[in-house]
């Protein structure tokens, strides 16, 4: 029996490796696009039984840097550059979140991608973000 190591399992494994800290699970990957869950407990609530903000933008941000990894491969210097956050309407409070990225740019330098998010099971978005990566060069 042959096994592949798909581009999900390596960026997974470097992920637990890299930033235990990470609560993000990966779903899937795509030739420009990634999902990412997060599990929703009572550390990711605010006042008001509602998901905080930090949370959420955690979420995006997981979701354009798998993306990226991805698309370009594990560079682990790619970092953020900007990132820019709706918030269109209250999560649910006990479900997971799920962060939906497309890339829309890939150039040497910059990376732009776009997220979506979604308390699993709503077909409505609670949030939309758009992110920008700066990619290392090459010396």
């Amino acid at each position: 029996m042959i096994t592949t190591i798909t581009a999900k399992d390596k960026i997974t494994e470097f992920m637990k490796k890299d930033f235990p800290q990470a609560k993000c699970t990966i779903e899937s990957i795509g030739e420009k696009s990634a999902v990412v869950r997060q599990t929703i407990g009572f550390d990711e609530l605010r006042p008001g039984g509602t998901v905080s903000g930090p949370v959420l933008m955690t979420v995006a941000d997981c979701a354009l840097y798998v993306a990226i990894l991805g698309k370009i491969g594990i560079i682990p210097l790619a970092v953020t550059t900007s990132l820019s956050i709706n918030f269109m309407r209250k999560p649910s409070s006990d479900k997971d979140i799920i962060g939906e990225c497309t890339l829309l740019k890939v150039g040497k330098s910059l990376i732009v991608g776009e997220v979506s998010l979604f308390s699993e099971g709503d077909p409505k978005a609670v949030a939309h973000v758009v992110g920008t990566y700066s990619i290392p060069q090459a010396k």
